[in-house]
């Protein structure tokens, strides 16, 4: 049996179970953290309360990214800032790479047009700075982002301009499970 780690926030939260049901077929193992990963410093806080509730997984999908890029006061900027971003992911792959896992970055999911507090060319930005960063240590990038980005009026709920549609988790949960595939 093959043991899976999904790790993110509320966009792994809302395809999770989906992505168990794809991936029972396999025989998959699959765990994630009851709660929502939040932030990148949140993410790495945590780590040391998760990876002991699953030890030895042969391969963890993660994601971190809507809540760093979010603008809770415009003047201040992103929530968390690049530098400190791309610092930070690269200290939660490496507590990742620890576990001997394959690890599968997903990149943030796209933001609806007119968001309030998010833009997609921060997406862009802060994903570019950490690929160029430590995409070379990395088993796999699923990209979400261009998965959702050219529909996200289909994928993206229209009154929160954040989360997935149905549509959006299927679609978005078919394509975890298919870079899990891709690595077992």
């Amino acid at each position: 049996m093959k043991r899976i780690m999904l790790m993110g926030d509320s966009i792994r939260l809302s395809y999770q179970d989906a992505v168990k049901a794809l991936l029972a077929e396999d025989g998959c193992e699959i765990w994630s953290p009851p709660e929502n990963g939040r932030f990148v410093k949140y993410t790495l806080n945590s780590l040391r309360h998760w990876l002991p509730q699953f030890p030895e997984p042969d391969v963890i999908h993660w994601n971190n990214g809507l809540w760093d890029i979010l603008r809770v006061y415009p003047e201040d900027g992103c929530f968390t800032d690049i530098d400190e971003y791309v610092r930070d992911m690269g200290r939660i792959l490496r507590e990742l790479k620890k576990t001997g896992a394959k690890v599968i970055f997903a990149t943030t999911t796209a933001v609806g047009p007119g968001h309030p507090s998010r833009d997609n060319a921060d997406i862009e930005r802060y994903t570019a700075r950490f690929l160029e960063a430590f995409g070379g240590e990395l088993d796999a990038v699923d990209d979400l982002y261009a998965l959702t980005r050219p529909n996200n009026e289909v994928f993206i709920k229209s009154d929160d301009k954040t989360h997935l549609t149905e549509e959006g988790v299927r679609t978005c949960a078919a394509a975890v499970a298919a870079s899990i595939r891709a690595l077992l």
